[in-house]
């Protein structure tokens, strides 16, 4: 049934635009709805002017160096591996970028607007952030499902768009590094010389780091946010397609596809429960919008399942494994949500211990963390040990069990992605509410009003953990698949020999000890980066006190723009490292040591990879919320407050720069594994024997 045309279109091609172009259209109405918004005085206009511009201005001097990358790789990819692989490059890496670019310049608006709105109370603000979010929740997928799906019509076989997948994921690492570094130099110089040393609030307009500080929640939480889960999308949905082109079924081509308009679909439902009424719990509608999406999707993918799939048991099979990937996002989302929230016991237990000074709140911080890793793991090995049982066991006779066990598991990690609309729209008013608190500390609205951002953006600290949380997972899930393609790949271009993935092949033990170093290596490059450009930061700040006494005494205006600038200098010095790794790791270890050591090198850094970026997310988003409790207690000022925002600035580049990294250096390694397949076969096809028997 694939293969029925609607307009002359296969339906796997057709559905995904339309659920693409409504998705456009709606994001469009709120966006439309947001600027209509009133956007508050001239003082609030000029600071939401001063953001825009800075964050920009820190876009457009971080393009100049990716740009020329970008070109560069298409044309090197293009000409090693394939036009169609550079081809799909420029494609992903394109329309990652312009993911970041729509989530930067929706939440400045949304952002002044919110802050002009918190005068009639928190639903209406609450409304404005959530819509902003909303716009970039529904865009950011659409255009990754609509890439996907037309590359798939130009070129249908999988392994030759791979290159999408890199495109997508160098991009993200970019954006995410450089945005994550900067926002979180901005934020620690701010804290540590305005609120520790100075004695002054957060967000207060004499500290010279403020206006760095909102620039930096666009450019880390926003753009980093929007190019990162738009990169999930691709390299998970480009996973299902490869393990379906192994099998060889063509209804199975059309699935995947098929399971991301569904979830796009019901995101667009999920997304207009949310309304202007008054309430008294932000979470509160924030959960029914999710759970009625799920439902939605559920239900539409049974639809699918039975227009692609028929009624067969191998049907029913992948249909269950969507089932459970739809399940997973609620279930990760309570775990890290006990871990994280101000309301939790693990939150409360760190605050609590602030009492007893820096070093206990640290060790708290981190011991939380680390717990936290545990019913994440239960919860992947339960979702992969089912999906993968139940599609193996029904696979249809004759054809291999394995593969249908690994592409159910890709589905699982594909119904995952499908739900991104709803998840990235609960996601992305928490940046929206912080730069909204801002503006209002900034211009003096009152304590009233500073109480309803706070209030939204100590739910926006939660559902970013609990979005970092799904990608991790799915990028967890999407690797497995990945690998698995990889090896099959390998095979291909191996064809006159058996290739040993055992764990008695040395070469494999190898690639599973450097792969499972990397993460940590990337994560010391990452904080160390942040740790350097903070210090020029807090100089600058301290500059600034020093030079004018007039700034606190708040007679003279801070150096807003001089801030800015220093963030952005410090954080593009830090792109390279990181993002060199994780290209080069694959293809030197295949070169040098051939494809089974780059499978090992594939798993290592998934094992560790997942766990500690999941660590990291929690820890700094329980040290995050703890201090925010401390607070809500009105013990601003207080010895245990002091303690807590260390805590607190210590968190900040684990949990928004080096976590999310982590599951983008995942899945790039995986993509440059896959579509370098041909350089580490060439180079090692001379020094392996053939015929080895395993």
């Amino acid at each position: 049934m694939a293969n029925d045309n609607i307009l002359g279109l296969p339906l796997e091609v057709i559905l995904p635009v339309i659920a693409a172009i409504a998705s456009f259209t709606v994001a469009g109405i709120y966006t439309a709805w947001v600027a209509k918004q009133k956007p508050g005085t001239k003082e609030m206009l000029e600071i939401s002017e001063a953001v825009r511009q800075g964050a920009a201005a820190f876009l457009r001097r971080e393009m100049r160096i990716i740009i020329p990358i970008a070109i560069g790789l298409s044309v090197i990819i293009g000409f090693f591996i394939g036009a169609s692989n550079g081809i799909a490059f420029a494609v992903g890496a394109t329309l990652s970028a312009v993911a970041g670019f729509i989530s930067l310049k929706v939440t400045v608006k949304a952002a002044v607007r919110a802050a002009n709105a918190t005068g009639s109370g928190l639903g209406k603000t609450f409304a404005i952030a959530f819509r902003g979010g909303a716009t970039v929740g529904l865009a950011v997928p659409a255009m990754a499902l609509v890439a996907t799906a037309l590359l798939y019509m130009v070129f249908p076989n999988p392994i030759t768009i791979a290159g999408v997948g890199i495109g997508a994921s160098l991009i993200a690492l970019f954006i995410r590094i450089g945005g994550g570094i900067f926002t979180k130099a901005a934020d620690m110089g701010a804290d540590l010389v305005g609120k520790v040393e100075a004695n002054i609030p957060e967000d207060d307009p004499r500290n010279p780091a403020t206006i760095a500080d909102n620039v930096g929640d666009n450019v880390g939480d926003a753009a980093g946010m929007g190019s990162d889960v738009y990169e999930s999308y691709i390299v998970t949905i480009l996973a299902s397609l490869l393990i379906a082109a192994l099998i060889g079924s063509p209804e199975n081509f059309a699935y995947p596809i098929l399971i991301g308009a569904s979830g796009l679909i019901a995101s667009i439902i999920g997304t207009a429960t949310i309304g202007t009424k008054q309430i008294t719990d932000v979470m509160k509608p924030l959960n029914i919008s999710f759970y009625i999406t799920a439902a939605i999707a559920i239900a539409l993918n049974f639809g699918f399942t039975y227009i692609i799939l028929g009624t067969t048991p191998i049907a029913y099979a992948l249909f269950g494994s969507t089932v459970i990937g739809v399940i997973l996002v609620p279930v990760i989302q309570k775990i890290t949500d006990y871990y994280t929230s101000s309301k939790s016991k693990p939150v409360i237990e760190i605050s609590d211990s602030a009492k007893w000074g820096y070093a206990s709140l640290t060790l708290m911080g981190i011991i939380k963390g680390l717990q936290s890793t545990g019913p994440f793991m239960i919860a992947l090995v339960t979702a992969i040990i089912i999906s993968f049982a139940i599609c193996s066991a029904a696979a249809p006779e004759g054809s291999d069990p394995l593969l249908y066990g690994i592409f159910g598991t890709s589905l699982t990690a594909m119904a995952m992605l499908s739900l991104a609309g709803i998840v990235l729209a609960i996601d992305a008013f928490g940046p929206i509410a912080d730069n909204a608190g801002g503006i209002v500390e900034m211009t003096e609205m009152g304590e009233e009003n500073r109480k309803i951002t706070d209030e939204i953006d100590a739910v926006g600290n939660t559902t970013k953990a609990v979005t970092k949380g799904f990608a991790i997972a799915s990028a967890a899930l999407a690797a497995l698949a990945m690998i698995q393609a990889f090896q099959f790949e390998a095979t291909h271009y191996f064809s006159d020999m058996v290739i040993d993935y055992g764990l008695s092949n040395p070469s494999v033990i190898v690639g599973l000890l450097v792969g499972g170093l990397i993460p940590f290596i990337i994560t010391g490059q990452l904080i160390s980066g942040v740790e350097r450009a903070a210090k020029k930061m807090v100089d600058e700040v301290r500059r600034q006190f020093k030079n004018d006494s007039g700034i606190l005494e708040g007679t003279s205006k801070p150096d807003y723009a001089k801030c800015v600038d220093v963030a952005t200098v410090a954080s593009l010095g830090e792109l390279w490292k990181s993002a060199s790794i994780a290209v080069a790791a694959p293809i030197v270890v295949g070169i040098l040591l051939g494809p089974s050591a780059v499978a090992g090198l594939l798993m290592g850094a998934v094992v560790t990879g997942i766990y500690l970026a999941y660590h990291l997310a929690n820890t700094g988003g329980a040290w995050d919320n703890a201090k925010k409790l401390i607070e809500m207690r009105g013990e601003k000022g207080t010895e245990e407050h002091k303690v807590a925002v260390v805590g607190d600035i210590i968190g900040d580049p684990y949990k928004d720069t080096a976590g999310p990294a982590l599951n983008t250096v995942i899945k790039l390694l995986n993509t440059i594994a896959i579509v370098f397949v041909p350089v580490s076969v060439s180079y090692t096809h001379l020094t392996l024997p053939t015929n080895r028997e395993v």
